[in-house]
């Protein structure tokens, strides 16, 4: 093997390795009793035209950005056209189209959406966009864009 592809191969194994602890599950944390998070809007069945906002809402906990611990906080993420089956509740939500970020403790949002038809959850996590055990989710609503 060409010594440069053989670097290369051991660099990749030893990153893999290196991130394999950062991967691993993190224990999740209880939510305060009887908290609650919730759509403010949309409303479920709404048509719309883009962008779309989207407020946010938390009954019993507060909202911190994402890497502050605070007792009783956490910070929202939206799933996009994503069942919360397909989320791993314990490790760090990625970051993606279907996945969206309040990290900074936003309770409002825009969203640039195609005309269709969505489904939108939302998804409460704590300072280190872990799941909450259990987990801390709102009712799924849909929504049409139009354009």
């Amino acid at each position: 093997m060409n010594k440069r592809i053989c670097a290369l191969a051991l660099g990749f194994a030893g990153s893999a390795l290196l991130a394999a602890p950062a991967m691993a599950e993190l224990e999740r944390i209880s939510a305060s009793d009887n908290a609650e998070v919730y759509f403010i809007a949309p409303e479920d069945g709404q048509t719309l035209s883009g962008p779309v906002t989207v407020r946010m809402g938390v009954k019993g906990m507060g909202v911190a950005p994402a890497g502050a611990n605070f007792p009783d906080t956490g910070h929202h993420h939206l799933l996009v056209n994503m069942p919360l089956e397909g989320v791993d509740l314990g490790a760090p939500l990625p970051f993606t189209d279907h996945t969206r970020h309040f990290g900074g403790g936003q309770t409002e949002g825009s969203l640039e959406l195609e005309p269709g038809e969505y489904s939108l959850q939302l998804l409460f996590m704590d300072y280190r966009h872990v799941s909450f055990d259990p987990p801390l989710i709102s009712d799924v609503i849909t929504i049409t864009v139009e354009e």
